[in-house]
């Protein structure tokens, strides 16, 4: 069975945006559109409101993408939407840990989801940052990360946009050994400020890789945002005109964010296309 002969491809979007507005869910929605009409794929897209409505995917998506978020990554440990994500998390672990149940289900985890599944997993510590991150900054690769297909395309470093408050630092090694999970990127070294670099971009598994990074972000909405005036006011406040010109400069480069917009969650969906392909 070729994969356009194959029945349509079923991609799950799981929202953590709790109502805020946001540019991600609009981006990750035009990479899936405009990926499907390059394949010339047939795709269905839902898309599941986990905090406002506890809504979750079943396990008979081919494809989960679980968005970044508002607020704390800590202070929801007891809320019932967190219960049911990991509710759904632990279901579509044990499918793919089934034999029998193939092809695997990927999940991409970005930023919010990325700091819920590292605290989930305990391969590092998650806490708050001294300052906000935001702005288009540079990835750096690990070995891990230069072999990994979803990097494909990539130079070291990459660039892409960082917007957060939280960060996932002191990564517990033995913890990732016992998962078989891998560091794929951190943050800038930084040598003159006295704090350790954050995790950027784990492989958790054979099937499920995050990024604290904004894969999905393009520069029209990055620009968009920026020229509100709030987001303006914020970034001259925080860190000078200057930086907030640097920052619109670089989204006119297409050689960063626009280059990791184009590679990331595309590769990530070729990846278990792929799967899909030869389970067919």
């Amino acid at each position: 069975m070729s994969w356009i002969e194959k029945k349509n491809i079923r991609i799950a979007i799981l929202d953590l945006y709790e109502g805020h507005p946001n540019q991600g869910m609009r981006c990750i929605r035009e990479i899936i559109s405009q990926w499907a009409e390059e394949n010339t794929l047939s795709v269905t897209l839902d898309e599941f409101d986990v905090r406002l409505q506890l809504a979750v995917p079943d396990t008979s998506y081919d494809i989960y993408i679980s968005s970044g978020g508002p607020g704390s990554p800590l202070d929801t440990t007891e809320t019932a939407w967190e219960k049911k994500y990991f509710y759904w998390l632990q279901s579509i672990e044990d499918w793919n840990n089934r034999s029998m149940k193939f092809p695997g289900k990927h999940v991409f985890f970005i930023c919010h989801s990325f700091q819920l599944a590292c605290r989930h997993y305990g391969i590092g510590t998650v806490c708050k940052r001294k300052s906000t991150a935001f702005g288009v900054f540079p990835i750096h690769m690990l070995n891990d990360g230069k072999n990994e297909p979803v990097f494909d395309g990539l130079k070291d470093p990459f660039y892409s946009v960082d917007s957060r408050d939280y960060q996932v630092i002191e990564p517990d090694n033995s913890r990732l050994r016992e998962l078989g999970a891998r560091i794929l990127a951190i943050e800038k070294n930084r040598p003159h400020v006295p704090f350790e670099r954050a995790v950027m971009s784990v492989r958790f598994n054979d099937y499920f890789l995050g990024t604290q990074f904004h894969p999905e972000a393009d520069a029209s909405g990055m620009s968009m945002y920026l020229q509100r005036a709030d987001k303006k006011q914020t970034v001259i406040e925080n860190h000078g005109e200057a930086k907030w010109q640097s920052m619109v400069e670089q989204l006119q480069d297409p050689e960063k964010i626009m280059w990791t917009y184009q590679h990331v969650l595309p590769n990530f969906l070729n990846m278990a296309r792929e799967e899909c392909v030869e389970a067919g």
